[in-house]
């Protein structure tokens, strides 16, 4: 899938289509007023503000007939140059372009103007020549987005479109948004019964037993993988003391995104991150050069505040648990410790079948601890590291965290859709905020040097996104039922179905017999519905024989082997983490 937004020629037709979408609005509704118009990954959105009236999906089509319309009058589109007093003029009676000429920088005393036929906006471009190159559109939906991002604010109404230059590529993405449809883990989830949200909780995920299965899968793979690597691990408190996150910096950097409650008249946070007490436990005790590097994992709960309007799923929650690890080092085991965790992390994205690409990202421009100095050395530490484990790396500039520079691992799954998750951040600063120290071969004391990481990134997402990669159905090792046993007759073939089962669980194997007095069809319909990878088939033939029918999901052919064959065709297939059924 294309990343509209980083592709120069698709951004510049997903923002002229913005502005065409603009137009259509303001002549269908006159009193139309806009905030922004943004291109993002896949696609664009324009932010309206219709008063009293209500856009729903089914006026989508009308819409569009009117940007046909306007596209196909072919007027130009030109830029010009006006002062800011001359567009605080021109635009008197709109709030929202008000709002954003007085956030410009003193410096812009000329502000950039963009008309096409009847419709002028705001835009510092670039835009195509004419609306006759906006041919291939789509729009795609509505919804409410607060202005601002902030809930205290007014609702306005977001329409979502896509353009593209030719008629084929629009087509195979409409195909691809079809695809990801059945694909949403949210209805998956439901439908699959793994995760539910209830009104009680938004932003809070309950798991159901499936569900839990899935997670409890992912979560003992974490912990084997890291013991192979070195890790030892922890556990640390939910809710720690103000003073706490002053010392770390988060009272300061992130305090809106925390909640926070009193407890005995004094002030306390639930964490949003897990690296603090992380800290505290390499305080407990002392350590030598000999003990580093100290590799620290910990499935850690954490809490964010998140606006209502964010929450989706599975993917955009208040409550989660990372993936972290805080691996404490001498300067001189830097770089070797980076190299080994980007082929740890390689390994780890390829029992699952994700491919990758790795972007560094940089001091923020506003919010950061430390000296610029640190940061500059720090991200050439990286940089480097990244390029001798193989790997080129995009810069992301101003996007690390603030205490930290950054590699970003972003994920591509089986649609070509791009999900960033693993991150890898070198910290020299929180070290120095908790008087971290080592004692050096000379007895002096030192002070360590930080990664930070995630692989999964939390655990909740990326299960999410495992849905959607696999369309629910999971490879054998990961799935929630592993096996289907349909017995032909429950009168002639039940019990022999509870042999099979019972030899199954002996091998440790996650099974089901779907005992229900139902057609053999029916069953075997829904096997395939709640894609169990393996379903059983239990008869005459295979009483008589002691074999075994099954079918793989997806597949057609129904396989006939012994009894001993299967046993040992399943294990291997799990053992293995297969990603296809067939060997």
């Amino acid at each position: 899938m294309i990343n509209i937004k980083e592709n120069e020629e698709l951004n510049k037709l997903n923002h002229s289509c913005a502005h065409l979408l603009a137009q259509a609005v303001k002549h269908l509704y006159p009193t139309a007023k806009f905030w922004v118009g943004p291109v993002i990954e896949d696609g664009f959105y324009y932010d309206i503000d219709l008063g009293e009236e209500v856009i729903k999906e089914e006026d989508l089509e009308k819409i569009e007939r009117e940007m046909k319309k306007c596209a196909k009058d072919g007027k130009k589109i030109v830029r010009h140059e006006i002062t800011k007093e001359e567009a605080l003029d021109q635009f008197k009676d709109d709030p929202y372009k008000l709002d954003l000429i007085s956030r410009m920088n003193e410096e812009d005393t000329v502000i950039s103007c963009y008309t096409q036929g009847d419709f002028t906006d705001l835009c510092r471009g670039p835009h195509v020549e004419t609306t006759k190159d906006l041919k291939y559109f789509k729009l795609l939906k509505v919804s409410g987005a607060y202005w601002k991002g902030d809930a205290k604010n007014k609702m306005l109404q977001r329409i979502y479109g896509v353009c593209f230059g030719d008629e084929n590529a629009l087509n195979e993405h409409l195909d691809m948004l079809e695809e990801a449809k059945k694909r949403d883990h949210k209805k998956l989830g439901k439908e699959l019964e793994l995760f539910m949200i209830s009104e009680y909780g938004p932003g809070f995920p309950f798991f159901l037993p499936k569900g839990m299965i899935l997670r409890n899968v992912l979560e003992n793979f974490w912990y084997e993988e890291h013991t192979k690597e070195g890790y030892e691990f922890i556990k640390t408190p939910i809710m720690l003391s103000k003073e706490l996150w002053e010392v770390s910096g988060h009272w300061e950097n992130y305090r809106e995104n925390m909640y926070t409650s009193a407890i005995d008249e004094k002030e306390f946070a639930i964490k949003p991150m897990n690296c603090p007490g992380g800290m505290l436990v390499y305080k407990n005790s002392l350590h030598s050069y000999k003990d580093l590097p100290i590799r620290c994992g910990e499935l850690g709960q954490v809490h964010r505040h998140e606006a209502s309007g964010a929450l989706n799923g599975l993917f955009r929650v208040r409550t989660f648990t990372q993936d972290d690890a805080h691996i404490f080092m001498r300067e001189d085991q830097i770089e070797e410790e980076i190299i080994q965790l980007i082929a740890f992390i390689d390994r780890v994205y390829g029992i699952f079948g994700l491919t990758y690409d790795i972007e560094l990202s940089t001091r923020p421009e506003d919010k950061f601890i430390g000296t610029i100095e640190s940061w500059n050395r720090s991200e050439s530490i990286l940089q480097e590291a990244c390029h001798k484990a193989g790997h080129d790396c995009k810069i992301n500039p101003g996007d690390g965290a603030f205490y930290g520079p950054k590699l970003d691992f972003h994920i591509r799954d089986s649609l070509g859709r791009v999900w960033q998750c693993g991150t890898i951040q070198l910290d020299a600063n929180l070290p120095e905020r908790f008087d971290l120290t080592y004692i050096d071969k000379d007895g002096s004391k030192q002070r360590p040097v930080m990664l930070h990481r995630v692989i999964f990134g939390s655990i909740e997402r990326f299960i999410g996104i495992l849905i959607e990669h696999y369309g629910g159905a999971f490879p054998t090792w990961l799935s929630p039922v592993q096996v289907n046993v349909i017995p032909v007759n429950n009168e002639y073939h039940l019990d022999y179905a509870r042999e099979i089962k019972s030899l199954l669980e002996k091998e440790k194997v996650r099974v089901e017999v779907d005992e229900r007095n139902e057609k053999l069809g029916y069953k075997m319909r829904e096997s395939q519905t709640s894609k169990v990878p393996f379903t059983l088939i239990l008869g005459n033939h295979e009483v008589e024989d002691h074999t075994i029918s099954y079918r793989i999901h997806g597949q057609e052919e129904t396989k006939t082997v012994s009894v001993d064959e299967f046993l040992q065709y399943i294990r291997t297939v799990i053992d293995d983490k297969k990603l296809n059924q067939d060997l």
